[in-house]
């Protein structure tokens, strides 16, 4: 038993081969689900390698579920955002299937960073987690609670496809 059990870890280090970035010309599909303190939501994006440690890419979040008594509208529930992401893992000598990415974004709610984490257990599915503030908003007066949606801090958590 010893022996087999032995035997299939070897045969599978050596069908996986995943990467979490692989550099220039690296794409990225995740879909995931968004939590905040006001709301729960949906969050989709697209990752596009420019170099060895650099990508860019579009995120968008929608809030599904928001506490009852708190209005928001299509405005307040909808987020898009440009990223600029320094993927890390290569840099601290981490495994292929494994990327660090901490990054900056501008969305149309605010300024802010992220810092990810993404595991690849294929080439091309792996589970991705993000953490995310807002540096600064657009608005200079006291944020209504429905305005705060997108403008915290927020997780992100859910699956992440290779598109290479």
């Amino acid at each position: 038993m010893k022996n087999i059990l032995c035997l299939g870890t070897l045969l599978l280090t050596f069908f996986v081969n995943s990467q979490a970035y692989s550099g220039k010309g690296d794409n990225k599909f995740y879909v995931g689900a968004n939590f905040q303190e006001f709301a729960t939501g949906v969050n989709v994006g697209y990752d596009h390698g420019l170099g060895e440690n650099i990508s860019v890419g579009l995120n968008s979040t929608y809030a599904l579920d928001i506490p009852n008594g708190l209005e928001a509208d299509f405005i307040d529930r909808f987020d898009i955002k440009a990223r600029f992401n320094a993927n890390l893992g290569s840099v601290f000598n981490l495994s292929d299937q494994f990327d660090v990415y901490p990054g900056l974004s501008l969305s149309l709610k605010n300024f802010g960073g992220h810092l990810g984490f993404r595991y690849f257990f294929s080439d091309g599915f792996g589970l991705y987690s993000e953490f995310g503030v807002a540096f600064a908003t657009y608005s200079s007066e006291r944020l209504t609670r429905a305005e705060e949606i997108h403008n915290q801090f927020v997780t992100n958590i859910g699956m992440i496809f290779n598109l290479n």
